[in-house]
């Protein structure tokens, strides 16, 4: 259900994946997309005179231009080049936000990526060593070498928890 403070871009997206068995049929999706509106956009077309939009594509054009103020702005490349690891940040945690921030910038820059990380590690970090001595190639090795060295660092903080324990 849209609620009138969301990307509409992200909405008719998602619509779009729901109902594509049914994209043959332009009335049903016009009358399914309707129902998909909450309050505040359903008044957006009580307003609208019969015969005024033709298509279900007229339709999503005016929803998504009466709610572009909604509309999520990407982060810019460089918001990944001023990212570092902070003092006391675990891997993991600093590996979730550098991610999370990642998938806000809408284009296909994984090699950038590979490099952003890699450089935004303190120099002295076993991770960094790793991928400066053996540089990966794809996001999906960056990530694999991430889960191993994260591993490897809760390993030794649950070893260092023991130490503390014992007498």
């Amino acid at each position: 259900m849209y609620n009138g403070r969301t990307d509409p871009v992200e909405h008719i997206s998602h619509f779009n994946q729901r109902m594509a068995v049914h994209s043959k049929n332009e009335a049903l999706t016009y009358k399914v997309f309707l129902s998909s509106l909450g309050l505040v956009a359903m008044r957006l077309f009580d307003g609208v005179g019969a015969g005024s939009i033709d298509s279900f594509k007229e339709l999503t054009r005016a929803f998504r231009s009466h709610f572009i103020t909604c509309s999520r702005v990407p982060r810019p490349l460089d918001s990944l080049l001023f990212m570092s690891m902070q003092e006391r940040e675990t891997l993991k945690m600093y590996s979730d936000r550098y991610w999370e921030m990642f998938n806000e910038i809408n284009r296909d820059f994984d090699d950038m990526a590979l490099r952003t990380f890699k450089v935004s590690l303190p120099a002295k970090h076993d991770l960094r060593k790793s991928l400066t001595k053996k540089p990966v190639r794809s996001m999906r090795r960056l990530m694999d070498r991430i889960e191993k060295y994260k591993q490897v660092e809760e390993d030794q903080q649950q070893e260092k928890g023991k130490a503390k324990v014992i007498p």
